[in-house]
């Protein structure tokens, strides 16, 4: 009788976008990313490893209790509260870092989500921003999605009230756009 093969478990390690803030469970990046890649015909489950408010810094000190996990690959997505607070780009750039450092001595497979700093901050600071995802992913073997909220940023019918977290349309967005992405990091985390 031949062995089943476990599914390839991917963690979702980010911030309130991956957590699902404001959604039912049902609604969160995970599970939805899940769905769509389970109907596209890969066996995976993705792991909801996001915390509302996390900063780059606060992944980087939770990144070996998120690995208890098991993960065959990773989904990065953090950034964002860095660029509402206006952390200096240095620090950003350190603990992302650390992260893929991290994650590529332990041999998982990333796909990297890029994100852009609120325009309130500046032009200089946005420059410097979105060059340390750049920097990043050219720097490590990961796979690059630019911009996370690509397509929902900035559209208030798919946002929840504040403006800022998507609801499902906008959840349902990210990974429609995201997910040719997902499949290669499914087909990494097999080839390892």
């Amino acid at each position: 009788m031949p062995v089943q093969a476990e599914p390839i478990r991917i963690l979702g390690f980010g911030d309130s976008l991956m957590a699902g803030y404001g959604l039912p469970d049902e609604d969160s990046f995970p599970t939805r990313l899940e769905a769509a890649l389970r109907e596209a015909g890969h066996d995976v489950t993705v792991i909801n490893a996001g915390v509302s408010g996390d900063t780059t810094a606060g992944g980087a000190s939770r990144l070996a209790w998120s690995l208890s996990e098991a993960p065959d690959a990773a989904i990065v997505e953090l950034g964002a509260n860095d660029g509402l607070r206006g952390i200096p780009t240095q620090d950003t750039r350190r603990n992302l870092d650390a992260i893929l450092t991290a994650l590529g001595e332990k041999d998982i497979p990333v796909l990297f989500a890029g994100m852009l700093a609120p325009p309130n901050m500046g032009k200089e600071y946005g420059a410097d921003f979105s060059r340390v995802f750049e920097d990043l992913s050219a720097e490590h073997d990961v796979i690059f999605y630019p911009f996370f909220l690509d397509g929902v940023a900035g559209d208030l019918s798919l946002n929840q009230a504040d403006g800022i977290h998507p609801n499902r349309a906008g959840v349902d967005i990210i990974v429609e756009r995201i997910l040719p992405y997902a499949e290669r990091l499914v087909a990494r985390a097999k080839a390892e």
